[in-house]
């Protein structure tokens, strides 16, 4: 509302004492105050109303005014009760800094202009925000974007002083609000996206009120309308899980009124069209995608895939010179019972995933070309080409850094029926390159999967001796190999509290070094002689034979 619009309502008990030239103000809040310096606790844009206990002589008025003045209040309005006209003092220092000041008659009680401005100004905002959501969406379902979710989050932030961020099912970062300020941290997003997956695991009612970091943040799912229903009727939640956004809104929306909640449902509805317009724009990335791989997978000659990847190129990365590298991920979600196909569920995911964590906005993803068949997807990632004295071995995604960015909040979403897991493969130069690194990123999946945990991933760096080898040995193998030759020490360990383990584990580490494993350990020699000569004795082996060595560092891997 506009501070002429209080001056309109005789029942507040308004009188202009200054600053007509401003009444085109907009007030945005109001507060009661008698402190001396209630700056810090003002945000801009309030209507101040004080009964001016804070002045105690003329001086007073020029502090007051400039402090409240700083902070940006629409204006002031001063009450008549205690020192009956408002003193000329503050008028005086009103004008100088252009502040209008109203004089509230002693007959009004501070609590009705409070909530005659309150009831306005969300009234207002509301209203003002649920039409400009409602054009919004018209616009955009019948053509072009208005700007994308970074324009309804500005709306959200001025019109109803809400900070709000749309993001990842990993926690990456969508769109933010430059009215909304600095968004969350990375690891406070990843913990909203888990957040956000286990309750929609439970099959909760939305939004989800979560606290981290002693702030309330409240979560609603943004599911495009392609994810709502199959044709059969409803789908199950782990087909859109792990593809949905999630808009994070920076309040505790427990006590919101329905008018308000409705409001931000269409909020999530009209970035859900924009969700919506970019799987469409994919859809020629993953064309290109599908044509590349199934030319490999059916060794077509490299001729015909290099034609191919030069078409594919400039629509992943336009503008670039020379040739890309490429690198292949492949992931794969599997859930109990095996119903639900997990390869349109592994594209979604490495569409979002595939992006560096701290770089924001959806424009990254584009950068990538993913196809899929039932049971997995098949990234196309393109890299700047590297120096000729660059094999490339290093560069790009690598599989631990890809892990770390999506295993807490993902596993969430799995819960304990799903699985996820990636394989990355090598960078190539070439089309002949590209069957090789398709293999590589399967073996490294596969690798990935034979290890514990709800979200796995491995690198080509891991396809190397007994890397390549252990995940392949039956279980009842493994684990009859590793009890025979670490039980005697694990039990001595728990009855004499002798560090056996740690002891074996650091020797091996420092290559049978006495010297080195014991400054390691910080140990005297003559007692690490001892603990590995009582490791030998329960075991039967010989830590100074290289066989022997070998059968403890594969045991110690492989428990």
């Amino acid at each position: 509302m506009r501070l002429r619009a209080l001056l309109d309502t005789d029942a507040l008990g308004l009188t202009l004492l200054g600053g007509e030239d401003e009444l085109d103000r907009t007030v945005r809040g109001v507060m009661t105050t008698d402190l001396r310096d209630p700056s810090r606790y003002l945000s801009g844009g309030e209507l101040v109303l004080t009964g001016l206990a804070w002045r105690r002589d003329p001086a007073d008025s020029e502090a007051f005014v400039r402090l409240v003045a700083g902070a940006g209040v629409a204006a002031l309005a001063a009450g008549e009760a205690e020192l009956g006209n408002v003193p000329d003092d503050l008028i005086d220092a009103c004008a100088r800094h252009r502040l209008p000041l109203f004089a509230v008659h002693e007959s009004v009680a501070f609590a009705s202009i409070t909530e005659h401005v309150v009831r306005q100004v969300s009234g207002e905002r509301a209203g003002d925000l649920a039409a400009v959501v409602e054009r919004h969406r018209r616009m955009m379902t019948s053509g072009p974007a208005g700007g994308g979710p970074d324009v309804v989050l500005d709306l959200l932030g001025s019109d109803l002083d809400l900070r709000a961020w749309v993001l990842s099912p990993a926690g990456r970062l969508i769109a933010g609000s430059k009215v909304s300020g600095p968004a969350p941290a990375p690891e406070v997003c990843a913990v909203l996206a888990a957040e956000q997956l286990a309750a929609a695991r439970t099959g909760r009612r939305g939004p989800h009120r979560v606290a981290v970091g002693g702030t309330t943040y409240s979560l609603f799912t943004v599911r495009g309308s392609s994810r709502t229903t199959a044709p059969g009727g409803s789908r199950d939640v782990r087909e859109t899980l792990l593809s949905d956004w999630l808009l994070a809104v920076e309040a505790d929306a427990g006590d919101w009124p329905a008018e308000r909640l409705d409001l931000l449902q269409g909020v999530t509805q009209l970035i859900a069209v924009e969700r919506d317009r970019r799987d469409a724009a994919r859809t020629v990335r993953r064309r290109l995608a599908q044509e590349v791989l199934e030319l490999v997978q059916t060794g077509a000659a490299p001729a015909e895939i290099a034609a191919r990847l030069r078409v594919t190129a400039p629509v992943l990365l336009p503008g670039l010179g020379a040739a890309p590298h490429w690198q292949v991920v492949v992931a794969r979600v599997d859930w109990a019972g095996g119903e639900i196909e997990g390869g349109p569920v592994a594209q979604a995911l490495l569409e979002e995933i595939l992006v560096d964590p701290l770089l924001t906005g959806p424009e990254h993803s584009d950068r990538i070309a993913v196809a899929h068949t039932e049971d997995e997807a098949i990234a196309l990632v393109p890299l700047p080409a590297m120096s000729s004295e660059d094999d490339g071995s290093e560069a790009g995604i690598l599989a631990e850094e890809l892990l770390a960015a999506v295993r807490d909040p993902l596993s969430a979403g799995l819960d304990d029926d799903g699985r996820l897991t990636i394989g990355v493969s090598a960078a190539v130069h070439s089309a002949e390159g590209l069957r090789g690194a398709l293999e590589e990123a399967r073996h490294a999946r596969r690798v990935a999967g034979a290890r514990p945990g709800r979200v796995c991933a491995a690198g080509h760096q891991e396809l190397a001796s007994h890397v390549l080898l252990l995940p392949f040995v039956p279980d009842d193998v493994r684990r009859a190999f590793t009890a025979r030759l670490l039980d005697p020490l694990r039990d001595y360990d728990r009855r004499h509290r002798a560090e056996l383990i740690p002891t074996l584990e650091a020797f091996l580490e420092s290559d049978g070094s006495w010297t080195r494993c014991a400054a390691r350990l910080h140990l005297h020699v003559n007692t690490l002689r001892y603990r590995v000569g009582r490791i030998e004795q329960l075991t039967g082996r010989d830590l100074s034979r290289l066989e022997d060595k070998l059968d403890f560092f594969l045991a110690l891997r492989m428990s």
